[in-house]
């Protein structure tokens, strides 16, 4: 078993990641994208295509495929793309459902390997990464399933023990797989995975109350953002250990909902609330809490060192993702779905305060982003009737490029680069490769 801290030292993987010793992401696979937001802090951030050296002529095309229920493309070895998905309509009749993972081609989308039927259970879009011992990971429904990355047969197999969705993992720099129950009334918990063999390598851990987002984390410490309250865990080689110096009590005596999944910076926190929402097609005027929904920092160091402000101020606010980070410029990218409302806020540090920058009414963005750092631009979707993906400015909101994508719902989920001057777009319905022309 894999346990205490970590894989064998003698994993010729490790090797690899010794040449990335200053990633975030040591427990995965040295690919660009190795797994959903681009690693377990959710930064959401990659290097720029060549293409975006002149974004004043760029020139977006969509090549998409129809495919249900896409959930996330990951990078392995270069060229390597893997697309996963899962059913909706079994659950709809109280059925179980199932979670199946493709190797596409990098241009066309066709698939070239195709794992077998996963078996889920309770449905929630899932999560798949790379492990940096170069096998393929999925959490879907309840089961955790360890694929080989060159043919996508299983591996290894197990049922998790709460008969709930697990909304995918993260993977510890000592290569432990971390997962968590979905829950909206009973008390999540986290089960720490041995990723040879799936066994648990400790008792599940009670988180004290529901969580609804996603598992942030940075080193060998995870986040949990729950229902009313954040909190953090640090593995000490035999168990998570929830550190009692830290947490907050985002909601408080607010008439606000759940956060969604958090971003780690170097020095502070990132998420916006009022997460419960109604969500059919797309999440146009789909919010539940009658307030606005609100962006919140805390800080690492100090969790009473936090606050909060109103993303777009309108009743109603709501989102089911997290905002975007560039430290460099110490901006904070946030929005509101439920009112197709997108701003830009700057962070300064020395004041603690959250200073509005810019702010686009009108667009419909929804999804996880991703971020190209040195141009300061990101892509993310616009929602009108049909789905567009548009790279905006970062430091002014200004649309630098659009391209319609034909999809009629709008995504929700994860995005990722590709190998040749382009990037993914997973939504409900399709996956769009994007090329920068």
């Amino acid at each position: 078993m894999a346990g205490g801290c970590g894989l064998d030292d003698g994993d010729s993987s490790l090797d690899l990641v010794a040449q990335t010793a200053d990633s975030p992401v040591k427990g995965y696979w040295p690919s660009p994208w190795p797994s959903e937001d681009g690693g377990p802090c959710r930064l959401q951030s990659t290097p720029d295509p060549q293409a975006l050296t002149e974004p004043g002529s760029l020139r977006l095309a969509a090549t998409s495929r129809r495919r249900l229920m896409t959930t996330m493309t990951v990078l392995g070895d270069p060229g390597e793309i893997f697309v996963m998905t899962h059913q909706a309509l079994r659950s709809q009749i109280g059925l179980p459902t199932t979670a199946q993972v493709e190797r596409i081609d990098p241009l066309t989308l066709r698939a070239l390997a195709r794992s077998p039927r996963l078996d889920g259970g309770p449905m929630w879009p899932g999560g798949m990464a790379i492990h940096r011992n170069g096998d393929l990971y999925t959490v879907y429904g309840r089961h955790i399933h360890r694929l080989a990355r060159a043919d996508l047969t299983v591996r290894a197999a197990a049922r998790l023990p709460i008969n709930q969705p697990y909304n995918s993992f993260v993977i510890l720099d000592c290569g432990l797989i971390v997962t968590k129950n979905l829950s909206v009334s009973t008390s999540a918990q986290l089960c720490v995975i041995d990723p040879d063999d799936l066994a648990l390598v400790c008792p599940p851990l009670d988180c004290a109350e529901p969580s609804v987002a996603r598992l942030s984390a940075v080193g060998n410490t995870v986040y949990v953002v729950g229902v009313r309250t954040l909190t953090r865990y640090h593995w000490d080689g035999t168990a998570l250990r929830r550190d009692d110096s830290w947490s907050c009590p985002y909601i408080g005596d607010s008439q606000r909902s759940h956060g969604w999944d958090a971003v780690i910076g170097d020095r502070h926190l990132w998420l916006m609330d009022n997460g419960q929402h109604r969500y059919r097609t797309n999440m146009v005027g789909r919010g539940v809490a009658q307030a606005p929904n609100r962006l919140i920092r805390i800080s690492l160091a100090d969790a009473e060192d936090w606050q909060s402000i109103d993303v777009s101020g309108l009743p109603g606010g709501s989102v089911t993702n997290p905002p975007l980070w560039d430290e460099a410029r110490q901006i904070v990218i946030a929005y509101d779905s439920a009112n197709r409302v997108i701003c830009g806020f700057r962070f300064e540090e020395e004041k603690r305060a959250l200073v509005p920058l810019w702010r686009q009414d009108g667009l419909g963005c929804a999804s996880h982003m991703l971020h190209f750092p040195e141009s300061g631009l990101i892509c993310t979707n616009d929602y009108q009737r049909r789905e567009a993906i548009v790279l905006l400015d970062i430091s002014s909101g200004a649309t630098v490029a659009r391209v319609e994508t034909g999809g009629l719902m709008q995504g929700v989920v994860f995005p990722s680069p590709g190998w040749n001057q382009d990037f993914y777009w997973c939504s409900m319905d399709q996956v769009t490769r994007i090329a920068l022309t």
